[in-house]
């Protein structure tokens, strides 16, 4: 295929190596003359491993050159990728100039061009710039339609500097968002040859896994960071705590815990994160990740518990209101919150929970549930009947397999609150996810 590369900084330029030496006919394009002298000589404009040995390769193969003029480069070329940067504002947010800027000469260029061309940008950009900013400038600029005339995808990159030609090869996903089939399937050609799960979304959810992916990131440097400063602090060696947290595969490093959803809670969790807070605190370490946890547990209750009120209706019905299903334990259950407040503001609730109900008979938490929250146990129904039949807002608290069909059994002018998505997804004006 023939492609453009718009910026030759360290993403550009390792794609533009990395494409052409997978045999496809690359361009790259940059203002800076330096830099396209450079690669017309066989350098890099970068310095990473490995690179300066596939652009001379591709250079002497003729399969890469570079120009600082954006109309040729794109008239040569099937496909366009933007790699330019996306520099921080003072005040943190993005400044897009140089990616609107590249929107404005490939549009101008697209005038004169009538085969159909795709535009993939790579730079990192927030959720919503493609939509407010790449496809209003290329299609002002080139008078054509996205999507019909020529096609925009988002194509996040996950190179990481020092290592990048190594991670183009060896991806941990490829991403693409796309406006429309033909350029989505356009794009998936260039990364044929490479081994990594390949998933294909919406432009503006392909720009938010970027941001997860860094932020997580970087969530993880600090963490480790705080965790290691505790250690130290006790007398114990960070790296070997980390170290043994790391084989966990089946908790630690896995999707467990990483699903949006309503708050935690439990005998273990919010215990445990006080315990090492506090003891941080009296070591006179600041650990303001740690600290945060708590904070940003109780802003997600506050949360629920505000979707249910802004709904305007005092006939309240919760399903499931153990900390999480499969179990009767309601310690620190951030539901029991929701509905002790409801109660408090004068809403009028009903409750079920089968392994609760249970629970009040026989179980362990007997005493709890008949002493401690006994006004809310006389607020317990029987069954989901009861619940449906009383309430005009159904509040989904845990993913018991018997809640899964009540999406299908409400009936007009009763809302749905899913705190836990309880259904896939649902588009109906009567249901509401609290993170989706």
């Amino acid at each position: 295929m023939r492609i453009s590369i718009f910026g030759l900084g360290y993403v550009g330029a390792v794609s533009a190596g990395c494409l052409a030496n997978e045999g496809h006919e690359v361009v790259g394009v940059d203002p800076n003359e330096t830099k396209v002298g450079l690669i017309n000589s066989g350098r890099s404009p970068v310095v990473e491993k490995d690179i300066d040995r596939l652009i001379e390769k591709a250079v002497s193969k003729g399969l890469l050159r570079a120009t600082q003029d954006a109309e040729e480069a794109v008239l040569a070329s099937d496909m366009s990728l933007i790699c330019v940067g996306t520099p921080s504002q003072s005040n943190g947010n993005l400044d897009l100039k140089f990616v609107r800027r590249v929107c404005e000469e490939i549009g101008t260029a697209l005038q004169n061009k009538d085969d159909f061309h795709v535009v993939v940008v790579r730079s990192t950009m927030l959720p919503g710039s493609m939509r407010s900013i790449v496809i209003p400038t290329l299609e002002e600029y080139s008078g054509k339609q996205a999507g019909t005339d020529f096609g925009v995808c988002n194509n996040p990159e996950f190179l990481r500097e020092g290592t990048a030609v190594y991670d183009y090869y060896h991806p941990p996903k490829i991403v693409i968002g796309e406006t429309d089939a033909k350029a989505g399937d356009l794009l998936v050609n260039i990364y044929d040859r490479l081994d990594a799960p390949l998933i294909r979304t919406s432009i503006e959810t392909a720009e938010m896994v970027k941001y997860a992916d860094n932020v997580w990131h970087a969530l993880k440097v600090g963490f480790a960071n705080e965790i290691g400063n505790i250690c130290k602090a006790v007398g114990i060696d960070g790296h070997e705590v980390m170290e043994i947290f790391c084989q966990d595969r089946k908790l630690n490093l896995s999707p467990c815990y990483l699903k949006p959803g309503f708050a935690f809670g439990g005998s273990c969790l919010p215990k445990d994160v006080r315990a090492l807070t506090y003891k941080a605190k009296s070591l006179d370490l600041d650990v303001p990740i740690l600290n945060a946890i708590m904070p940003s547990n109780q802003r997600q209750i506050e949360k629920g518990l505000s979707m249910i009120t802004e709904k305007g209706r005092k006939k309240i019905g919760i399903l499931g209101f153990s900390f999480k299903a499969g179990t009767d334990d309601l310690r620190e259950s951030p539901l029991v919150e929701i509905i002790e407040r409801l109660i408090g503001k004068g809403y009028d609730v009903r409750i079920y929970d089968r392994n609760v109900k249970i629970a009040s008979l026989i179980g362990a938490n007997r005493d709890y549930i008949l002493n401690h929250i006994s006004h809310i146990s006389k607020l317990m129904v029987d069954d989901i009947d009861a619940v449906l039949q009383h309430a005009d807002v159904i509040v989904i608290g845990n993913t018991s397999e018997e809640f899964r069909d009540v999406p299908k059994m409400i009936s007009d002018g009763q809302v749905i609150i899913d705190l836990v998505r309880i259904v896939d997804r649902s588009s109906a004006g009567n249901y509401d996810g609290i993170c989706w």
